[in-house]
């Protein structure tokens, strides 16, 4: 499954509709940041720029216009250049900039031709400019600045991007589908190195590989491998070759990974029990009860007027009777009890961001895509996890993107 032109003109032609007359939207792709003086980073283009073009390009300029009900539509690219081309890269064809964006010919412009543009646009007071406050980016601000230091108010583009961006469509659904089964391929393939000695550091090369391998080099985000005691770190993304990062009989390892297709992101969370448990008592089981239970509350209860707060309540509640039945907090707990042991928010919104724009506070409709982890960490116990899956919000509840597994796979005989 590929992106379809038509895909991005609709998109366009959606945000053009919630634009005002006598408008001008202006969405930059970004440039390259200097990694050395000599290197850049691997270039990812503006998340909004990326949903309204389908072009993972530096150096692209759009400009929506619309007036007298009209809108009109131009991307502005770096023409050929050959001495340029041969240091830093080829540049796309204007021929391939429409067909991907589904532009007419006419309507990509050489890149040099935008200054002059943009001064046009500014100086006209007539004209309400849009623009991205959510961005990244240096160069909208410094726009905004420059048009505000005259007394002129700029919009903000995001507020409709962002409710554009919330109702995903069959294409941006099955999209995130794919990431999560290329996703769980690449962990598949890594569970086969697990064992007593396995560092983080070889699993995590493994799950990247197998992602690459699959087509998707821009992860959704930083990989996360922890052994051991580094679960207690949700973000370790600088996996270990030695010490703490050294798998251990009878404890666990954490996986966050996810890849991207089609520039959508997948978010899944497993956890690999090393060593089989030795009996029922094993600490590492009764956490998994205790995660498995709150899964399937998380995804009965998810559907369209349910909150994240909501959510959230109804974990807090489950996790913490059964932390109180442990023994390790009262019986009449707090929600800040709980909160010792459940350290973070059970969902967010998943798209073209893996923590993907929307309000906190809005209730879920039909076409919402979440990634779901509920997790608990108890260091009293030296052990820690999550388990995390993503699903589409339906009309009358939730559907899972990805496969929703959990053990036995999670448990793995060294």
């Amino acid at each position: 499954m590929t992106a379809d032109p038509l895909f991005f003109k609709h998109n366009r032609e959606r945000f053009a509709a919630a634009l005002p007359d006598r408008t001008a939207a202006l969405l930059f792709s970004g440039e390259c940041k200097h990694m050395s003086l000599d290197e850049d980073y691997r270039f990812f283009a503006d998340r909004n720029f990326f949903y309204l073009t389908g072009l993972e390009r530096d150096g692209l300029v759009l400009v929506i216009e619309k007036f007298n009900g009209e809108a009109k539509s131009r991307v502005y690219a770096p023409a050929h250049d050959s001495m340029k081309e041969r240091w830093r890269g080829k540049r796309m064809d204007f021929s391939v900039i429409a067909e991907t964006a589904g532009l007419e010919i006419d309507e990509v412009l050489d890149l040099e031709k935008y200054e002059e543009k943009e001064y046009d646009l500014i100086s006209n007071t007539d004209i309400n400019i849009f623009l991205d406050r959510s961005t990244v980016m240096q160069k909208p601000f410094e726009l905004i600045r420059k048009i505000e230091k005259g007394g002129r108010k700029v919009s903000d583009l995001s507020k409709i991007t962002t409710v554009l961006r919330l109702v995903k469509s069959p294409f941006e659904y099955e999209s995130i589908r794919e990431a999560a089964r290329i996703t769980e391929e690449a962990i598949e393939e890594m569970k086969t190195l697990i064992r007593p000695g396995v560092s983080e550091y070889e699993l995590y090369l493994k799950l990247e590989y197998e992602m690459a391998k699959r087509s998707s080099m821009a992860f959704a985000f930083g990989t996360i491998v922890a052994c051991g005691k580094n679960v207690f770190f949700l973000h370790h993304s600088d996996p270990e070759k030695d010490g703490d990062g050294i798998a251990e009989e009878g404890s666990v390892i954490q996986i966050d990974v996810g890849a991207r297709f089609n520039g959508y992101c997948a978010d899944i969370s497993r956890v690999f029990f090393v060593g089989a448990p030795k009996d029922g008592d094993d600490k590492r089981l009764k956490l998994l009860e205790l995660i498995r239970a709150l899964r399937k509350a998380a995804f009965s209860f998810i559907a369209p007027g349910k909150t994240f707060a909501a959510l959230n309540s109804q974990m807090y509640d489950i996790a913490g009777k059964w932390l109180a039945g442990q023994g390790l907090i009262p019986d009449n707990f707090t929600e800040e009890d709980v909160k010792r042991y459940y350290w973070h928010n059970t969902s967010h919104f998943l798209g073209l961001d893996v923590h993907d724009v929307g309000q906190k506070d809005k209730e879920f409709e039909a076409g919402n895509c979440l990634a779901v982890e509920p997790g608990v960490y108890i260091p009293e116990w030296d052990i820690g996890f999550r388990i995390e899956d993503d699903c589409l919000v339906t009309e009358d509840g939730c559907l899972l993107l990805s496969s929703g597994k959990d053990s036995p796979e999670g448990i793995i005989v060294g």
